[in-house]
């Protein structure tokens, strides 16, 4: 069944004001298992490519993480960056709620992330998988690098384009009161950034430590930091506010709100 935008608004700011009432650990745990498995996906998406297919296959493959931590209720900070400011625009949480909960989930996905970054590495016996690896990683960082601030701004600029996929594909799931609807619609939007090879935030918490673990990577902790995990998850945090938060926040008005 297809919701209309104002009804598909209405349910995603009650469901904003239950994510900003969660207890500190349900938002930890929830926010481990969604890091951990976009981090599986991630390692999913590289299989194509390995068995010499295209790449294009790994962005068809990579969704299932996305789907699986939505219909499992976790907690996603790049998905939270869009819900929880629609819903202090509406006036229905605190700017104390929105930040306290998406520090939370932030340390719980880095935490899963690289959680399954260690157990990934761990049984990682193909030398292709390895070189696979440590080459995204070295785009990811090294690159950018190369070009100072201007990489700086790359990096910013692909995360506030993936996060406008990202939070579409979180927002686009309340359209429908359907499995299957909910699986499809999702499936679009975040199939269309990882193809483009825009920069996640939470992806790139399972990728950058995989690399570093390996023992092989020509990066340092602080290059990950420096040159992707802070521009890209600002650029995920503008992103989100600006091109999903704001203009979803037209249909509030015809949202009935609830008596204080």
């Amino acid at each position: 069944m297809y919701l209309r935008p104002e009804e598909a608004v209405s349910t995603m700011l009650a469901a904003a004001e239950r994510k900003a009432e969660l207890p500190t650990a349900t938002l930890v745990v929830r926010g481990f298992l969604a890091g951990a498995l976009l981090g599986y996906a991630t390692s999913l998406s590289f299989v194509p490519q390995l068995q010499g297919l295209p790449p294009f296959l790994g962005a068809v493959l990579f969704p299932v993480g996305f789907v699986l931590l939505v219909l499992l209720g976790l907690e996603l900070v790049t998905g939270n960056f869009a819900l929880l400011p629609l819903a202090r625009l509406a006036g229905r949480i605190s700017t104390g709620q929105v930040l306290r909960n998406w520090a939370w989930v932030y340390i719980g996905n880095l935490l899963g992330g690289g959680a399954y970054a260690l157990l990934f590495t761990a049984v990682m016996l193909d030398g292709r998988m390895s070189e696979l690896l440590l080459a995204i990683a070295h785009r990811k960082t090294v690159a950018y690098q190369a070009l100072g601030t201007e990489g700086w701004g790359t990096a910013f600029l692909k995360g506030i384009l993936c996060n406008w996929m990202v939070t579409l594909g979180t927002a686009i799931a309340f359209f429908s009161t359907t499995t299957t609807g909910k699986v499809l619609t999702m499936w679009l939007p975040i199939m269309a950034f990882f193809a483009l090879g825009y920069e996640h935030s939470v992806v790139n918490m399972f990728v950058l430590p995989a690399a570093l673990l390996t023992g092989k990577a020509s990066i340092t902790v602080g290059q990950w930091w420096l040159w992707n995990q802070i521009p890209v998850t600002l650029g995920n945090l503008v992103g989100a506010v600006l091109l999903t938060s704001f203009p979803l926040l037209t249909y509030v008005r015809s949202v009935p709100q609830p008596e204080r």
